[in-house]
């Protein structure tokens, strides 16, 4: 498994667009994608995801996030998360409601 804490200096609506876009053009699901959780911060908001492998966060994050953060930036600068990037390790996964324990 991958873990990644991604912290993106942008407006918290961005993140609302592309989630609301995602959920749109996926359903509710992305290819290897475990978990996901996005929160508003003072200067923007953060995501904690958990990945099958970093395999698929890179494929998902260059055919889909990335090219939805760019339509949806328009003329304005697309926000840099790569510095923003803190992966780790999972240790443990669980989510009774999913029926997953890992």
């Amino acid at each position: 498994m991958y873990g990644v804490r991604i912290t993106v200096l942008a407006p918290v609506e961005m993140y609302d667009g592309m989630h609301a876009e995602m959920k749109r053009q996926s359903g509710h699901s992305v290819d290897g994608c475990l978990v996901h959780v996005g929160w508003a911060t003072p200067d923007g908001f953060e995501v904690l995801e958990v990945w099958e492998s970093k395999e698929h966060y890179d494929r998902a994050n260059a055919e889909i996030v990335f090219p939805l953060m760019q339509k949806l930036a328009g003329d304005q600068p697309v926000p840099p998360i790569e510095q923003a990037t803190e992966a780790f390790e999972v240790h443990g996964l669980v989510i009774p409601r999913g029926g997953i324990l890992i």
